[in-house]
C-alpha cells in the first residue's frame, strides 16, 4: 500500500474544488444544498474551502443531494478515500511534542478493545524494556526524551487490562535488531517472551527462514474494525475507510497463517535471547 503525502494533500484540494463545482454546474446556492443534505450551510462551505476532513457520508450526503451520475459520484467517492487518509509527519511530531502523541495513543488505547500489531523492523514501545525504549527516541530533541520514556511506560500498563486483547506479530528482524548492547537485547527478548505468557496477549513471530510476502512490507496497527495506521521513516497514514482497515485486517490474518506461535514462538525467543548472551 504505497502512501504519499503530498498526493493525499493534493486530492483533498481535489475533492474539495469538484464539489465546489458540482454544486455551481446543478445551480444550488451553498444554503439549498445545505438543505437537502441536513447539513450545516457553514459545514458546506468548509468542505468546498478544504477547511475540514468531510467523512464519506458526508460525501455521499452532498452527492445525493446534487443528483449526480453514478460514474461522477463513483469518481468523487474514489477522491473521498483518498482524502479520508491521515498524514502525519514524524518531523512535524517531533515539533509539536512527543508528549502530544503519546496522549494521544493513549486515549485511542484506551477506547480499544482488540489490538493487532504488525511490527516490521523494530519492537514496539508497549513491548519495550525502559533501555530499549530510551534507544529509540535518541533522536528526539533531548527536552522530549525523559517525559516521553515515562509516559511510553506508563502507557504499558493498558496491557494488564483484561479486558483487552492484544496480538503481535514480530519478524526476526523486528526482534533482532541490535538497538541496544547485547545484554540489554537479550532482557528485551526475554521480556517478550514474558508477556507472551499473559492470556490476553499473543505474541506471533516470523522467523527469516520463512517465506510470508513477495512484496515491500510496513509496520501496522489495527485498532478494532474502525482505525488502522501504517508507519513509514517519515510519519504515519491514519486510515478510517472501512476498506482500507478490511484490507489491513485480511493482510494481518494472512501474516497470522505464516507465522509461529505458542510454544513453538517460545523455543525461537529463547534462541535469540541466547545468540546475544553469548
Amino acid at each position: 500500500m504505497a502512501i504519499e503525502p503530498d498526493a493525499l494533500d493534493r486530492t483533498g484540494l481535489e475533492l474539495a474544488a469538484m464539489l465546489r463545482q458540482l454544486r455551481r454546474q446543478a445551480g444550488l446556492s451553498g444554503a439549498r444544498l445545505a438543505a437537502r443534505c441536513n447539513m450545516s450551510q457553514s459545514k458546506v462551505s468548509r468542505i468546498e474551502g478544504n477547511r475540514v476532513r468531510p467523512s464519506l457520508v458526508d460525501v455521499e450526503q452532498i452527492l445525493k443531494g446534487l443528483g449526480v451520475s453514478p460514474a461522477v459520484a463513483a469518481e468523487a467517492m474514489a477522491m473521498a478515500r483518498i482524502a479520508q487518509t491521515e498524514w502525519q509527519d514524524r518531523k512535524a511530531l517531533h515539533r509539536k511534542g512527543l508528549d502530544k502523541k503519546q496522549l494521544e495513543l493513549a486515549g485511542l488505547e484506551a477506547a480499544t478493545t482488540d489490538f493487532r500489531f504488525f511490527l516490521l523492523s523494530m519492537v514496539t514501545g508497549l513491548l519495550s524494556t525502559p533501555e530499549y525504549i530510551r534507544a529509540s527516541i535518541l533522536n528526539a530533541p533531548p527536552t522530549q526524551q525523559a517525559k516521553a520514556v515515562s509516559m511510553k511506560l506508563e502507557r504499558q500498563a493498558v496491557l494488564l487490562d483484561r479486558s483487552k486483547r492484544f496480538t503481535f506479530i514480530l519478524t526476526e528482524q523486528a526482534v533482532r535488531y541490535p538497538l541496544v548492547a547485547p545484554d540489554a537485547m537479550a532482557a528485551q527478548i526475554d521480556h517478550i517472551s514474558s508477556l507472551a505468557r499473559q492470556a490476553n496477549i499473543t505474541i506471533s513471530l516470523l522467523p527469516s527462514s520463512v517465506r510470508y510476502s513477495d512484496t515491500p512490507l510496513s509496520t501496522f496497527t489495527v485498532y478494532d474494525q474502525r482505525l488502522a495506521t501504517i508507519e513509514t521513516d517519515l510519519g504515519a497514514a491514519v486510515f478510517r475507510d472501512p476498506r482500507d482497515v478490511r484490507s489491513l485486517l485480511d493482510r494481518f490474518a494472512f501474516y497470522e497463517d505464516q507465522a509461529v506461535t505458542g510454544d513453538a514462538a517460545q523455543e525461537w525467543l529463547s534462541r535469540w535471547a541466547w545468540s546475544f548472551r553469548n
